[in-house]
């Protein structure tokens, strides 16, 4: 099987599968020379972990009613995550989890009145759940000043602020852990080729042919695979129509990029130690939502601000500026087309955001940080996400998702995962979902050994709070959190 893009996508099903069926032979290519260079980068994403504890936009005021089923859903699929390390990092398959994984407070951030009484709501309908234990919130200027100091110099409390947090949070260094991951399959005998790009994919009776390019020397070669999975980022759309499998029809995908602000003031990045996200502005992607974030990156503290979304048509941040219109075929323009209309709030956003200069991006983050000073922060690029437009009925045509969607050909031999957030974090239940679409045939016997790997396999931890606090505290002793 030929595994596309080196990423934490396709090397988290490339060890499920050498653990389910390790005679398979294998093989990934990546266009970069190194593993995890693009939105696996521990800077091109915000390695929250998403978990749903501090992303407000999980938990939306629904007719006055927080709805919070779609907060319990991506905490379901995190801890699978958590029960897939932990279950590598006891077997040896990986090694020191504080390489990848760390615990940092997660907190969410209210201001004015109209927040308050939301973050109340929300505390409110969280924290009898038992996927958010320990659940904490406070309204009190002295517990804020207390727990977010560099958030409370400067700051004018006749304006009302609360926070609710976890202090079991984690900060996830999702290149780190793919760098382990691709150390672990070699060892298995996964044949590894980086600098290779794919330049076709198409059918060969009921196999595929796939067609590389050695992009330092140029010479092309021809794979042919029994199943090709597409875990390329923003390449997947692409890769996938030059398949020509019917499932891709009418799909689109919108391209979004990201900027950071990075502090530079050790002093300031020691007096933080949270990852603190508040609301999306009107019209933002949920990928747009600010947070003043605590990273810990190849064992040294970092903080950044952000992100503010840019745009461009590249669909990788190493790619081409010809990548958007190259995606666009006769099947999707009504997708793509529907969306334009459908989006102005999101237009109108973007574009305020790339004519922002740095003033006016330290004036945002003057809105959780009132003393942050402009020669404290550079400005770095962050990673390039393509959300997708998925094709549906007149009258709207086309509707912008802002998830990960998984693509597959109707009979298994290839799929491709697409979309942004909350995809790394949520990685293992998402390839078993393929598992599940593309192997169906072999689950039956891999039911057990997906069981070993992950205990609540089967169920919902949600439902079994037993079992999801036995795993809680297995994975914080595993994954060295406690």
């Amino acid at each position: 099987m030929l595994l596309v893009g080196a990423g934490v996508i396709s090397t988290t099903l490339s060890v499920m599968l050498k653990q389910l069926q390790p005679e398979w032979t294998q093989m990934i290519v990546e266009r970069l020379d190194t593993p995890a260079a693009e939105s696996s980068d521990p800077w091109n994403n915000a390695g929250t972990g998403h978990s749903a504890l501090c992303e407000l936009n999980y938990t939306p005021s629904v007719g006055g009613k927080i709805d919070i089923s779609k907060a319990v859903g991506v905490n379901e699929k995190f801890q699978v995550s958590r029960q897939f390390w932990s279950h590598l990092v006891e077997e040896q398959i990986l090694g020191d989890p504080s390489e990848f994984i760390n615990k940092v407070p997660h907190v969410s951030f209210a201001q004015g009145m109209e927040q308050v009484d939301y973050l109340k709501a929300r505390y409110e309908a969280l924290r009898q759940h038992p996927l958010f234990p320990n659940m904490q919130f406070s309204d009190s200027e002295e517990k804020f000043r207390e727990s977010l100091p560099l958030m409370s110099e400067g700051r004018d409390f006749n304006n009302p602020v609360a926070i609710s947090w976890f202090d079991t949070g984690t900060d996830i260094n999702y290149g780190a852990l793919t760098r382990q991951y691709v150390d672990a399959v070699k060892k298995e005998g996964v044949q590894v080729r980086f600098g290779t790009e794919v330049k076709n994919i198409e059918r060969d009776g009921s196999k595929w042919k796939v067609t590389t390019k050695n992009l330092h020397t140029g010479d092309t070669s021809v794979v042919e695979a029994n199943f090709v999975f597409v875990g390329a980022g923003g390449m997947a759309l692409p890769l996938l129509q030059k398949a020509g499998i019917r499932e891709i029809k009418g799909y689109g995908g919108f391209p979004v990029s990201g900027q950071w602000l990075r502090c530079t003031n050790e002093e300031l990045i020691e007096q933080h130690n949270a990852k603190v996200y508040g609301k999306a502005a009107v019209g933002a992607p949920p990928m747009s939502v600010p947070h003043l974030d605590t990273r810990v990156i190849d064992g040294k503290k970092g903080l950044l601000f952000g992100p503010y979304a840019g745009w461009t048509p590249k669909f990788l941040k190493k790619g081409s500026y010809a990548d958007l219109f190259k995606s666009l075929r006769p099947d999707n323009l009504p997708s793509m087309v529907g969306v334009g209309l459908q989006e102005f709030g999101l237009t109108k956003y973007l574009i305020e955001e790339v004519l922002k200069d740095q003033k006016a991006r330290v004036e945002s983050l003057r809105e959780y940080m009132p003393s942050a000073r402009d020669e404290d922060w550079e400005l770095v690029v962050a990673g390039q996400r393509v959300q997708v437009i998925k094709p549906i009925g007149a009258p709207k045509f086309g509707s912008l998702e802002f998830g990960t969607t998984l693509i597959n050909s109707a009979d298994g031999s290839l799929a491709g995962l697409m979309g942004a957030s909350p995809g790394a974090s949520i990685a293992p239940a998402a390839m078993i979902e393929l598992l599940e679409r593309c192997f169906g045939n072999h689950m039956g016997d891999w039911a057990p050994r997906l069981k070993e790997m992950i205990p609540s396999y089967g169920e919902r931890l949600s439902q079994n709070t037993e079992l999801f606090n036995e795993q809680w505290e297995r994975s914080q002793k595993a994954l060295k959190l406690g």
